[in-house]
């Protein structure tokens, strides 16, 4: 009888697993569209992370080409980013703004004025959603610029979604709605994960998960490095390395634990891991770390000082 209770609990564990998932997969399936009907999916600033975004949503399906564009300042940048994405990129798109439902800002934060101005110039509808995806560039400043109604929505990837496992905080602007955020949302799920936060903690967002890829490629250098040093080839320790980080981050995500309860799951008494973190914490690689992502918060909300408006009509883009 006993065992009889444990089958058929299994059995409806199973069923309800299989629920949750049918109603997930419902739910992703009732996305409204990305773009309304005769609209188009522009990216002004066509670098790593532009072509990284709209090479993301293309892999999704969530944008056909025909309705995408970018834009870059040089004739060179842009022939070889519409080579790469398939898709028009031009340094003038004063045609193709009064048609585009949404615009992704990608320069550098100095060339926000100027690539504002050139869209206003353009003809930029008032319901144009506008994302942005500058380091240290408040919203505040950026709905200046603009001087009208559009809704800004301010994003912070990381170079992670290149291999669609980044990270991204999106925080919406006065004007935006909760239809903006979700459509916002979307676009960065197409290349890894996305959050909402509050704009107060952007600057610390971007010094944590904004940086954090070149923090955790220093580690991985050093410690592939130290395999070296205690006899493994360098493409064996590097291979150990990176699985090792890539299992320690999915442990994280996946078990309902602190990494030290984890941390202690390897560390036996007397061992050899207790041996290593002692040195570790001799080094103080705590404070280090804190201090780092300390220092770069006080320089990511300086990024945006040089912020300013550009000239009027200005045909170039930026």
């Amino acid at each position: 009888m006993a065992a009889q209770n444990r089958r058929a609990s299994h059995h409806k564990k199973r069923r309800s697993n299989t629920i949750a998932i049918t109603m997930s997969s419902k739910t992703v399936k009732s996305n409204p569209p990305l773009l309304g009907s005769g609209r188009t999916f522009g990216v002004v600033g066509t670098g790593v992370m532009g072509q990284t975004i709209l090479k993301g949503l293309f892999d999704a399906g969530a944008l056909q080409r025909e309705h995408a564009w970018g834009t870059a300042r040089s004739a060179h940048t842009c022939e070889s980013a519409s080579q790469a994405l398939g898709i028009p990129v031009e340094t003038d798109i004063a045609a193709r703004v009064p048609d585009a439902g949404v615009i992704v800002l990608s320069v550098k934060p100095a060339q926000a004025g100027r690539a504002i101005s050139a869209l206003r110039g353009a003809g930029l509808r008032p319901d144009t959603l506008l994302v942005s995806i500058l380091a240290g560039t408040t919203l505040a400043q950026l709905e200046s610029l603009t001087g009208t109604a559009n809704p800004w929505v301010r994003a912070m990837p990381n170079t992670p979604c290149i291999v669609r496992e980044g990270m991204t905080a999106i925080c919406p602007g006065s004007h935006a709605t909760d239809e903006h955020l979700v459509l916002v949302r979307r676009i960065f799920e197409c290349v890894g994960r996305c959050v909402q936060a509050d704009e107060t903690h952007f600057n610390a967002i971007t010094a944590l998960s904004g940086s954090g890829p070149a923090y955790y490629y220093l580690i991985m250098e050093a410690m592939a490095d130290a395999g070296v040093r205690v006899g493994l080839s360098r493409e064996l320790a590097l291979t150990l390395v990176t699985q090792t980080a890539l299992g320690s981050a999915r442990m994280v995500q996946s078990a309902d634990r602190h990494p030290a309860a984890l941390r202690d799951d390897v560390t036996t008494p007397a061992g050899c891991t207790i041996g290593g973190l002692l040195m570790m914490e001799d080094g103080k690689i705590r404070s280090v770390l804190a201090r780092a992502i300390e220092e770069a918060t006080r320089i990511a909300a300086g990024l945006g000082s040089g912020v300013t408006g550009g000239d009027k009509g200005e045909k170039r883009t930026y």
